[in-house]
């Protein structure tokens, strides 16, 4: 079993060429900006791909794994460890990547939609309002703020989102599904 090795954006933006960058967040927050060159497999797909990244691992490419924020690339660094592939991850994702001033692809059809982390926030805080609102009326539609409040514990405990599991099948996160057949034969011919 290998090591998630992380990377800071200034030392992937330095190697970026020695990379086959792997983007496994929603074909949607993909096409919203993305490391240039990054191929987009989705985290629930790398398994179906993994033969591919063990052959791009194999050829002495290094797999820099990238997220929004770092935390679901890490999740894909370590089930490649878990298989036996080294991958690095990109330490605080596309989002410190263009914090600091590093360029993102977008391609020139695809709608802005915001990231997933950003979208919960949006939705959580929501709800909270609605819950405090609707209650001073109607004392136990508080009870959803509390809900929200809970789950956003469990969630923090648990390092899962089910919001963000929710919110991920909306159609304005879907805009397209991520053609995993065209990604995994422009792997191969790497």
């Amino acid at each position: 079993m290998t090591t998630p090795i992380p990377v800071l954006p200034a030392q992937a933006a330095a190697r970026l060429g020695h990379y086959t960058v792997i983007d496994v967040r929603t074909p949607g927050e993909y096409a919203s900006g993305h490391v240039p060159g990054a191929h987009n497999i989705p985290l629930g797909d790398v398994r179906t791909a993994l033969p591919e990244l063990r052959a791009a691992a194999a050829r002495g490419e290094g797999l820099l794994m990238v997220c929004a924020s770092g935390n679901r690339s890490a999740g894909a660094c370590g089930e490649l460890a878990a298989a036996g592939v080294p991958a690095a991850n990109l330490t605080g994702g596309t989002t410190a990547w263009a914090e600091q001033g590093h360029p993102l692809d977008r391609p020139a059809d695809a709608p802005r939609v915001w990231g997933m982390e950003r979208q919960v926030r949006l939705a959580a805080g929501s709800l909270v309002l609605l819950g405090l609102a609707v209650g001073t009326r109607y004392r136990p539609a508080r009870v959803l703020s509390a809900a929200v409040g809970g789950g956003l514990v469990l969630s923090a405990l648990t390092n899962t989102c089910g919001m963000a599991a929710v919110l991920a099948v909306l159609p304005h996160n879907r805009p397209r599904p991520a053609d995993l057949a065209a990604t995994r034969t422009a792997l191969r011919r790497r």
